[in-house]
């Protein structure tokens, strides 16, 4: 097992800054202004048709539907032909706590979507993004679990930096199809990130116990 109060305190760490990140979008977006643009612009550049095709398809791993589907499927995987049941009830909690955050957050700070045109459809408020924030909760979640149980280093860390930059790439692909500043998606990281980090050391305490139980049988 590993120490809960690093966790913790890591989570709490991103937590207080997507805090401070939100009051700043909630009752000062004039601040934010400058940056977002900065980086809109280096993002999108001059929309290059083959760059829009390739974030048009990556952003669509980062859709509730997709997300849904995959925890389901993922969740029968790991419960039912691995018998990884801890890992199966964690990444169903991951998947469900990421939606009522998603959707309390979004409300909460109401933030409207920017004004320059949108490569694809997006509706509701813009902070947090849904898309980064459910991308850094259920592919961080399944790479702790790649990390704990490929055996193979090799493979491990390929499959590891794939999914790291999966995450990186949804997040991205909100900037360039206009549906989000950058901020939303720094948010979405920074609550995702904290949400992995304070959900961890109780996952990593249930795969302990479980262990101990198949030995003990």
């Amino acid at each position: 097992m590993q120490n809960k109060q690093t966790y913790l305190l890591r989570g709490s760490v991103a937590l207080v800054l997507f805090m401070i990140l939100g009051y700043t979008v909630k009752f000062y977006p004039e601040h934010l202004v400058a940056v977002d643009e900065t980086i809109q612009t280096a993002v999108r550049g001059n929309l290059p048709n083959q760059a829009t095709t390739f974030f048009s398809g990556i952003t669509f791993w980062g859709n509730t539907l997709t997300f849904v589907c995959l925890v389901i499927l993922a969740c029968v995987c790991l419960y039912a032909l691995k018998k990884w049941k801890v890992e199966a009830q964690f990444l169903a909690l991951t998947g469900g706590l990421s939606g009522a955050l998603i959707v309390g957050a979004k409300y909460l700070y109401s933030r409207a979507r920017p004004t320059i045109e949108h490569l694809v459809s997006a509706h509701g408020f813009s902070f947090p993004s849904g898309h980064s924030t459910g991308a850094m909760m259920i592919y961080g979640f399944l790479l702790i679990i790649v990390r704990q149980r490929i055996q193979s280093k090799g493979l491990r860390i390929a499959v590891e930096a794939l999914l790291g930059l999966f995450i990186v790439l949804i997040g991205l692909s909100r900037i360039y199809l206009g549906v989000h500043y950058p901020t939303d998606v720094l948010g979405g990281f920074l609550l995702g990130f904290a949400c992995l980090n304070f959900i961890y050391p109780f996952y990593d305490q249930k795969r302990f116990e479980a262990r101990f139980q198949s030995k003990q049988n």
